[in-house]
């Protein structure tokens, strides 16, 4: 199993729609195209509305990069710089799990 955690902060409203209508153009690639893909979950954070947590759980690193160089993907990470004042990305080592697995 491979696992990642980010947090976006965004620019502002405007730019926090953008981001959001971004990622929900992206999801339907991740979803039918991605097997290797096991979570894939964008959350809100409350409270903090320019603030999103994206987290990420596939098979192996193998399907981290093969999630990395879907095109939908690569189109995401191009566009979702100009929505951004920062990004904090945090790969996880997994020490107990239920629900997933790989």
């Amino acid at each position: 199993m491979f696992a990642l955690v980010v947090r976006f902060d965004l620019k502002d409203e405007d730019a926090a729609a953008g981001f959001d209508r971004l990622t929900a153009d992206t999801l339907p690639g991740i979803q039918s195209l991605e097997p290797g893909t096991l979570v894939y979950a964008t959350h809100r954070v409350e409270g903090e509305p320019l603030a999103r947590v994206f987290y990420e759980v596939y098979r192996d690193r193998a399907a981290f990069d093969e999630h990395e160089r879907q095109p939908h993907t690569l189109r995401a990470l191009a566009e979702r710089e100009q929505y951004l004042s920062g990004v904090r990305v945090e790969f996880l080592e997994p020490l107990g799990v239920k629900g997933v697995t790989s």
